[in-house]
């Protein structure tokens, strides 16, 4: 912990009093500095942004001349590129949206990120329909706890996978059906699935599409791989022979907007989807968070309350 300046507010951005926060994945890779390729985009010998923190949600101070979409004491979420494990954020306002009304702060932050991950993945690059069969693998983590509702909710048949531990947890998700990956290989059964979502990366290409229709679609969202390029080389072996089989391998890429803010507070408020909170730690003890996201597999989300 330490004292640092206040945040400069743009014209077109928002001051934000952080009320909570939610850790990500892409945080331990700016702290960590792995893959080695991330340094090239986030620094090579430190972090550019020391203060770490993408998801948020808080109240409203001030705002620039430009915003009018919000007003001193409104209740926001959203995620932003860096800086909200902090008492006060500047935000784009183009990046906030309405807090749901039905969640707590410390629940409205764990949503920006894995959700639109989850939303995005499933409903976009995966073009989820009614009656489809989806399966989840990692289905217990930050993302994939929303990727079982948000597959649910857009009318499919959902299989999880998960530790047996965990396998009440997805269930009372809405999954259908549970793979204890403890005792069973997805990628070895008989089971055929319409849309795989892939958040861990602990298969090839080759044994997750045996685990698809012909025409099935393979949806890459992991942050796993080697030390240097990570999930890197996967994915571009995954793009370069798509086009040429008559399965769907996509990786995807998503950024945060007011408009999928919008439509995950609408999902939430309607009672469709609901955060899962692991644990909630406070800002002085960050670091004790973030070992324990990395080393003990979050059920959920990690929380920050400010």
């Amino acid at each position: 912990m330490e004292d640092i300046d206040h945040p400069v507010v743009g014209q077109n951005d928002v001051l934000v009093r952080v009320v909570a926060a939610s850790l990500n994945h892409a945080d331990w890779i700016h702290m960590s500095g792995t893959p080695l390729v991330a340094r090239l985009a986030f620094g090579t010998r430190r972090p550019k942004a020391m203060t770490r923190g993408k998801d948020v949600a808080g109240v409203v101070e001030s705002v620039g001349t430009n915003v009018t979409a919000f007003r001193q004491g409104d209740e926001v979420y959203g995620e932003l590129s860096s800086g909200t494990f902090a008492e006060y954020v500047a935000a784009p306002a183009s990046l906030l949206a309405r807090k749901p009304v039905n969640l707590t702060f410390e629940q409205a932050a764990a949503v920006p990120l894995s959700g639109m991950t989850a939303l995005v993945g499933l409903r976009d690059a995966g073009s989820v329909t009614p009656g489809q069969r989806v399966l989840v693998n990692g289905a217990s983590g930050g993302v994939g706890t929303f990727a079982v509702q948000i597959a649910k909710a857009l009318g499919a048949e959902v299989t999880a996978v998960s530790s047996a531990a965990n396998a009440a947890l997805v269930l009372s998700l809405g999954a259908d059906h549970v793979v204890d990956y403890g005792r069973d290989d997805f990628t070895r059964g008989t089971a055929r699935h319409d849309v795989i979502f892939d958040l861990i990366g602990n298969h090839t290409l080759t044994e997750l599409r045996s685990a698809l229709i012909s025409k099935g679609v393979l949806v890459l969202s992991s942050g796993t791989g080697g030390r240097v390029v990570g999930p890197t080389g996967r994915i571009l072996k995954a793009v370069a022979i798509s086009p040429f089989i008559g399965q769907k391998l996509k990786p995807f890429t998503q950024n945060g907007s007011t408009k999928t803010l919008n439509e995950r507070r609408d999902l939430i408020e309607a009672g469709r989807v609901t955060p899962v909170i692991d644990r909630i730690y406070g800002l002085a003890e960050v670091p004790a968070a973030m070992r324990y996201f990395v080393d003990e597999h979050a059920r959920g989300k990690v929380a920050i309350s400010v």
